[in-house]
C-alpha cells in the first residue's frame, strides 16, 4: 500500500470518465432495448443477497472506467491493508478491524496485529457476552429482589445506540418472548422520562454502553437511570436507605460495555460485568462487538452468531471476488460516479420492510460520519466533492411523501430499494377476496423502480386521453437511477450481510477520495464547546460574556424564558 492517497482527479481514469460523461446521454430504455442481457450482466449474488445494478445510469464502458479508477487510486490495495490490520486510520494511528469481529472461531490463519492475537481476544469477549445473554434469557440473572428481568434498557449514543436499535427493530421476530429492549440516547431528559415511565425497577436491567465511560450524554443518562432505579425500589419497599443497599441494587441492575474498568467500578457496576472492545473498532462499525450485547440478549447467542456469519460472508466476498463482480466495490464506485460526475448530493435508502424502519438512520452515521471529510488522510485538502446525504423511509410510506421529488424533481437522487421475498407476517386481506398483502406490497416495490427507470412519455400520457394543457405535468422523464437489493427473508444473517455491504461501499468511496473514513473529528468541536457554554446556563456571567453576540443573545433568551 502506498504511503499517501492518490489524487483521483489526476488519474487517467478520471479524465476518461469526465469525457465519457460529456459524451453520454443516459437512456435506460434504449440501453435495455439494445442489450436484452443487460439485467443479467449487471445483477450479482452476494451471499443471500441478490443485487440488481442494471437500472443505474451506466454502460459497460462506464463500469470499466470506474474499475480503472479503483485500480489507479489503490482501492484494493487499501482493502487488503485493512483486512491485514495495517494502521489505515492514519489520524489516530490505528488499525481498522471491524471485520475481525465476525471472523469465525478457529479461523485460519490466525489474525495477529501489533503482537496481539485478535481472534482469541474477540472470541473471549464474545463468550463473555453470550454467557451473560444466556443468564438473562434463562432467568438465572435476576434483579435485587429476585425477580426475573423483563426489560433491558440500552443507554448509549451514536454507534452505541443506532446499531443496536436498528438491529433490534429489524430482528424483532427473533427476540425472546417476555423480554423487551428499550433504548435511551438523547440527553434531553424527555428520553429517560418517557423510556422508563411504565417500567418496574425490580425487573429492569440497564446496559451502559460507552467505550471510555466518559461520554457526556451517556453518563448523564446513566446517572438519571440509577436515580430512577433507587427511587423506584425505595418506593416499592425493596431498598434500604443506605449505601450498601444502593450498591447492591446497581450491581444487579446495571452492566457496562466499556474498557474503562476503573470508571465502571466507580459508578457501582461490577467490573466483571463489563464487556469490552478495542480501539480498532469505530463506534459506527461496532454493532457486531460487545456494543451488540443488548441484541444478543434479545435474540440469543445462536442467532447472534448467524448475524456475525452474515457479516463475514460479505467480508469474504469483498476481500476475494474479482473486481468486475465485486458488489461492494461496484456500488461504491457507482456512488462516486453519481457524486463526482452526475452532481448528485443525496442518496435514498428505501427498504420495503417495516422492520428496517431505522436502517436509513443507521446508515446516516455509517456513511456521513465516515465520509463527511474535506481533508485527505495526508492532511491535504480534497480535490473533489466527498460524501452523500443519506436519507430514507420504508416503502410504501415514502411513496406518499417524498417520491414525488425522486420521480419528477430536478435533482439526480440515486436510490437503493431493499425487499424480501418471504414476509415475517404473511397476512391476507379477506375483505379483498383473500388478497396476499405482501404480494401487493412487493408490486409497489417492483413498480417504483420500473417507473423511475423508464418513466412515461408525453405520447403515452396523451394516449390515455389526458387534456393537452396538463400533459407535461404528467410526463415522467425516467432515467432515475436505482439499485434493487433482495433476499429470501430478513434473518439475522441477512441483516449482517446488508450492514457489511454498506460498510464496504463506504470504504470504497473513501478510498477513491483519499480520506480517512474511520475518524470523526467533526464530532468533537461541538462537544467541547458545550462544556464551555454549560456554566453560562447556570449563572456564570464570565462564561456568558465570553460567547459571541449571537450565542449570548440566545442564551439570554433561554434564561429569561425557562419556567423552572
Amino acid at each position: 500500500m502506498s504511503t499517501g492517497p492518490v489524487d483521483p482527479t489526476t488519474t487517467p481514469a478520471w479524465a476518461s470518465l469526465d469525457a465519457h460523461r460529456a459524451a453520454t446521454t443516459p437512456d435506460l430504455a434504449a440501453w435495455f432495448a439494445a442489450d436484452p442481457a443487460r439485467a443479467g450482466e449487471l445483477s450479482f449474488p452476494v451471499a443471500d443477497l441478490f443485487v440488481d445494478l442494471s437500472k443505474n445510469l451506466v454502460t459497460s464502458e462506464t463500469v470499466g472506467l470506474l474499475l480503472e479508477l479503483a485500480e489507479q487510486t489503490g482501492v484494493l490495495a487499501r482493502r487488503d491493508a485493512m483486512f491485514a490490520g495495517e494502521h489505515i486510520n492514519v489520524t489516530e494511528d490505528r488499525a481498522v478491524l471491524h471485520t475481525a469481529l465476525r471472523r469465525p472461531a478457529g479461523a485460519s490463519p490466525a489474525l495477529v496485529v501489533d503482537g496481539q492475537d485478535v481472534d482469541a481476544d474477540v472470541q473471549a469477549e464474545l463468550a463473555k457476552v453470550f454467557a451473560f445473554a444466556d443468564a438473562v434469557r434463562s432467568g438465572e440473572w435476576r434483579g435485587v429482589t429476585g425477580e426475573r428481568i423483563t426489560h433491558v434498557v440500552n443507554i448509549g449514543i451514536g454507534g452505541s445506540d443506532l446499531g443496536p436499535v436498528m438491529a433490534y427493530e429489524a430482528l424483532k421476530p427473533f427476540a425472546q418472548d417476555g423480554l423487551e429492549l428499550r433504548f435511551i440516547s438523547n440527553i434531553d431528559p424527555t428520553d429517560v422520562a418517557e423510556t422508563t415511565k411504565d417500567l418496574d425497577p425490580r425487573t429492569t436491567l440497564f446496559i451502559v454502553a460507552s467505550k471510555t465511560f466518559g461520554t457526556l450524554e451517556t453518563l448523564t443518562n446513566a446517572r438519571l437511570a440509577r436515580a430512577w432505579l433507587w427511587a423506584g425500589l425505595a418506593a416499592a419497599g425493596a431498598l434500604a436507605d443506605d449505601d450498601e443497599a444502593r450498591s447492591a441494587a446497581v450491581a444487579k441492575h446495571f452492566v457496562a460495555v466499556s474498557t474503562a474498568l476503573d470508571k465502571v467500578a466507580a459508578f457501582g457496576i461490577d467490573p466483571a460485568n463489563a464487556f469490552g472492545f478495542w480501539d480498532w473498532v469505530g463506534g459506527r462499525y461496532s454493532v457486531d462487538s460487545a456494543i451488540g450485547t443488548s441484541l444478543a440478549v434479545a435474540i440469543g447467542p445462536d442467532a447472534f452468531r448467524e448475524f456475525l456469519a452474515g457479516f463475514h460472508a460479505v467480508d469474504e466476498h469483498f476481500r476475494t471476488t474479482e473486481p468486475a463482480r465485486n458488489v461492494p466495490l461496484l456500488m461504491g464506485l457507482l456512488n462516486v460516479w453519481y457524486v463526482n460526475f452526475l452532481d448528485a448530493h443525496t442518496h435514498a435508502v428505501l427498504p420495503y420492510s417495516q422492520y428496517l424502519h431505522r436502517f436509513a438512520a443507521y446508515l446516516q452515521q455509517l456513511t456521513m460520519e465516515s465520509n463527511g471529510k474535506s481533508v485527505r488522510y495526508d492532511g491535504e485538502p480534497v480535490t473533489t466533492d466527498t460524501g452523500e446525504v443519506f436519507w430514507g423511509e420504508p416503502g410504501t410510506n415514502g411513496q406518499h411523501a417524498f417520491y414525488q421529488l425522486i420521480h419528477q424533481g430536478t435533482r439526480v437522487i440515486p436510490a437503493d430499494f431493499i425487499a424480501f421475498a418471504t414476509p415475517a407476517h404473511p397476512l391476507v386481506d379477506e375483505a379483498a377476496g383473500g388478497a396476499d398483502v405482501h404480494a401487493l406490497f412487493m408490486a409497489n416495490f417492483f413498480a417504483q423502480t420500473k417507473a423511475l427507470a423508464f418513466g412515461k412519455s408525453a405520447e403515452e400520457v396523451r394516449a390515455e386521453g389526458t387534456a393537452e394543457e396538463v400533459v407535461s405535468a404528467r410526463v415522467f422523464t425516467g432515467n432515475r437511477p436505482t439499485t434493487s437489493i433482495m433476499a429470501p427473508a430478513l434473518t439475522p444473517s441477512v441483516l449482517g450481510q446488508l450492514i457489511a455491504l454498506y460498510e464496504h461501499i463506504t470504504f470504497v468511496e473513501g478510498s477513491v477520495w483519499g480520506i480517512d473514513s474511520f475518524d470523526q473529528w467533526g464530532v468533537e468541536l461541538g462537544k467541547k464547546l458545550a462544556l464551555e457554554i454549560a456554566p453560562a446556563l447556570t449563572g456564570d456571567t464570565a462564561a456568558l460574556e465570553a460567547q459571541d453576540p449571537s450565542t449570548a443573545s440566545l442564551i439570554r433568551y433561554y434564561l429569561d424564558n425557562r419556567a423552572n
